[in-house]
């Protein structure tokens, strides 16, 4: 491995990152708050940090698989702290220092849990600066990286298969690794800026349609008001989000092909597309046709609540319009589980992926018909193309250690903690899907919970990120040897 090197490029993002902790000043300025001073510290600090693993470091030939690696899960965990500096210094919050890292990498990761309460009150810049964490995570900083950054064209591929979501991380749109991340930042800057003129024109102001874009589009789900797009009371706010959430759940590779072919459809060709909007076609009517036959108590415009809550649990967004936590006990539920799906592989969205859960059922019906012809081929197709073997097992390998890491972490946080069952089940697959609030405890808020437990869930929230193994393969000795 080349430590050097790793170091010289960590030291390059982050101060990258501090030119990102100085565009928060502009609307500190705008709105005249007084966290220009934290801002500028923040950025300074940030700089000479990296401006030190800069010079310590040193670019010694191309950058290998376990490079890209090593620089992802570094940077991740290392802009998460510097990201927690302004909240940390900042005197109109009172959060601890853990408290501070829990709302960057939060935001980083798209999840959308948060610690903070009061938000109407926060200073413009702080609110602003969550939502660009949030929507610089969506795609991926790392990709960004490699799309303005020269240098990392070499050995880039590293970079962008260690950070892109999905379990097929090979297929590039363009023949060069930066012009392939230039792309999708090209596709998702237009769709954030199509989303921002959408609230506008909708009723939302200039600041909150800003802010909402970088959340709805990275699938995020922070909010500038504590009671999220409840607070607007609209539904045409909600029929804006539910258009961009959706579409920021499909594979942003897919949108690119869109807009060059001009037609949609490349849409309605892929199965993992079909899949994903007949579930959240089936979820919206299971839910609503629940809320409207529920005899326990009147919930007021069943259909429009529902359809909101289930496209922002499905895409793992996160956004509410009414604490879903109290509806009736089997929805809550389900709308976790399917949190737990999430969106298509490629997009911004958290959870298992649509394309994984799909190669799972059809491996399940491979086997079943294995048992009545033991001598059969069958081979396995998503749509007309045969999947190779080697993708099944790795999307069964992700599956089983997916599935042992949120049992033990469920175990962990109700080991350490006086934590219940429902909140640490709800509260580790709401951070490990990247999704935010959860039931119990968690349904509104995670400032209740101990700096261990919080931690912990940091922990779950760069797992869901980064597809668990990304993290996981550095911490295995075979990865360290030569």
């Amino acid at each position: 491995m080349h430590f050097r090197s790793v170091l010289r490029i960590i030291g390059i993002l982050l101060m990258l990152f501090t030119a990102i902790l100085l565009l928060p000043i502009l609307i500190a300025w705008l709105y005249n708050d007084s966290t220009i001073s934290t801002f500028l510290y923040s950025a300074l600090i940030t700089f000479v940090v990296g401006g030190a693993f800069f010079l310590g470091g040193d670019i010694s030939g191309e950058l290998r698989t376990r490079d890209g690696f090593m620089i992802t899960v570094m940077f991740y965990f290392g802009i998460g702290i510097f990201g927690a500096l302004p909240f940390y210094l900042s005197s109109q919050l009172d959060v601890s220092f853990t408290q501070a890292t829990f709302e960057s990498f939060s935001g980083l990761t798209t999840t959308g849990a948060t610690v903070l309460t009061s938000l109407d009150s926060l200073p413009y810049a702080l609110l602003f600066y969550r939502h660009l964490l949030q929507w610089l995570g969506g795609m991926g900083i790392i990709v960004l990286a490699v799309a303005v950054l020269p240098m990392l064209g070499i050995g880039g591929m590293q970079l962008y298969r260690a950070e892109s979501p999905g379990p097929v991380k090979d297929s590039k749109l363009k023949p060069r690794i930066t012009e392939t991340a230039k792309a999708l930042w090209y596709i998702y800057l237009n769709l954030t800026i199509a989303c921002a003129l959408a609230y506008w024109v909708a009723g939302m102001s200039v600041f909150d349609a800003i802010c909402h874009s970088f959340s709805t589009v990275a699938i995020g789900g922070f909010s500038t008001h504590d009671a999220s797009m409840a607070f607007f009371d609209s539904a045409w706010i909600e029929t804006v989000a539910i258009v961009f959430m959706v579409l920021s759940g499909i594979n942003f590779g897919l949108h690119f092909v869109v807009w060059n072919k001009r037609s949609l459809m490349p849409y309605f060709a892929d199965v993992e597309v079909r899949v994903y909007l007949f579930a959240l076609l089936s979820l919206c009517i299971l839910i609503c046709m629940v809320l409207m036959n529920n005899g326990d108590s009147v919930i007021d415009s069943p259909i429009r609540k529902g359809i909101f809550q289930v496209v922002s649990i499905a895409t793992t967004t996160g956004y509410t319009t009414t604490n879903f936590s109290l509806w009736p006990s089997l929805v809550p539920i389900v709308l976790l589980l399917a949190a737990f799906t999430g969106g298509c592989a490629g997009s911004t969205a958290g959870g298992i992926k649509i394309v994984r859960v799909l190669l799972l059922y059809l491996q399940g019906i491979r086997e079943l018909r294995r048992l009545i012809h033991p001598n059969g081929i069958f081979p396995l197709k998503l749509g007309k193309n045969v999947v190779p073997n080697r993708v099944i097992e790795s999307v069964w390998s992700f599956f089983s250690v997916y599935v042992i890491l949120f049992l033990l972490l469920i175990c962990l946080v109700m080991g350490i903690s006086e934590m219940d069952f429902i909140t640490a089940f709800s509260a580790i697959g709401a951070c490990l899907n990247n999704l935010g609030p959860g039931l119990g405890e968690v349904a509104l808020h995670y400032a209740s919970l101990t700096a261990p437990t919080q931690w912990i869930l940091m922990l779950a929230m760069v797992l869901g990120r980064l597809e668990i193994f990304t993290l996981l393969v550095v911490l295995t000795p075979t990865f360290w040897r030569h």
